[in-house]
């Protein structure tokens, strides 16, 4: 062949894949991405977090105050961690389909607002699925508001423990006791208090479990707050999808409009015309 032509299809071929690679990227919905990797983010924080301190939790009442499973099927505070367990392994699978959700409403919105002049039955549908994922969006929202205030609660004990143990280090003789009877850990008839001096407090404050169960803790605050962030996300995407569907929509009942419009004085126009020939002829 002549020279020059297997360069020539070589930069015709890299240029078509670089403009197909540019195509698809520009057709992804990146606040959506964005929105979906920080769901991710947050629920695998909550709930690997969450988990492994309930964990800790258990080993620190069993091993520090002494605290025993009711040997009977009643609810004392190991069945209500092993409840939490439970549903925090709800969450992790529940929103793990739901991000899978949200990403496919954001492409699937998408074609439908770049394709004004499309058909009539997507955009009609893709603002159907924005109004319901707006919905569903919200409530998750205030779901994992109380989640986050939930999960608040376990970092406010952790951190008066911890508070106590520094303050015992730091003040000689003083009388701190910790009482889990405080927070309802333990019916009020059973005194598991562990005080500043026994040897069982001072192994509880620098052990690994105690640190480690607080931070963990953290973790799962943050979190869960990463998710309260990532819901108000999805709602500000989908309610910017859902109003531009809505354009498209009455783009779309204006272009038909117009198009009959246009179609009527066509049809006025060659009937006129007949009409003036016939008179001619």
């Amino acid at each position: 062949g002549p020279p020059g032509t297997g360069s020539q299809a070589k930069k015709n071929g890299v240029k078509g894949c670089l403009e197909c690679c540019i195509k698809c990227l520009g057709g992804i919905p990146y606040p959506s991405l964005i929105a979906t990797i920080l769901l991710y983010a947050g629920v695998a924080l909550f709930c690997g977090c969450g988990h492994e301190a309930l964990s800790g939790t258990v080993t620190i009442l069993q091993n520090y105050f002494e605290v025993v499973r009711s040997p009977v099927d009643a609810l004392d505070v190991f069945t209500m961690i092993d409840i939490i367990k439970y549903v925090i392994y709800g969450i992790a699978s529940a929103f793990f389909v739901y991000g899978i959700l949200l990403m496919v409403e954001g492409f699937f919105t998408s074609g439908a607002i770049k394709d004004l002049y499309g058909d009539f039955k997507i955009t009609t549908c893709g603002r159907c699925v924005s109004a319901w994922f707006i919905m569903l969006t919200y409530i998750f929202m205030l779901a994992w508001l109380g989640v986050t205030a939930f999960t608040s609660l376990p970092v406010f004990i952790y951190f008066n423990i911890w508070n106590i143990c520094q303050n015992a280090t730091v003040l000689e003789g003083a009388t701190l006791c910790l009482d889990p009877r405080q927070y309802g850990i333990v019916p009020i008839a059973e005194a598991k208090t562990v005080c500043a001096g026994s040897e069982k407090f001072y192994r509880m404050c620098e052990s690994n479990e105690l640190d480690m169960t607080f931070h963990l803790f953290i973790c799962a605050l943050a979190g869960a707050g990463a998710a309260v962030i990532a819901m108000i996300h999805y709602l500000m995407v989908l309610s910017a999808n859902w109003a531009y569907v809505k354009d498209a929509c009455r783009m779309q009942k204006y272009e038909d409009i117009k198009s009959k419009e246009e179609q009527e004085l066509h049809d006025i126009h060659s009937t006129r015309s007949k009409e003036r020939l016939n008179a001619y002829t």
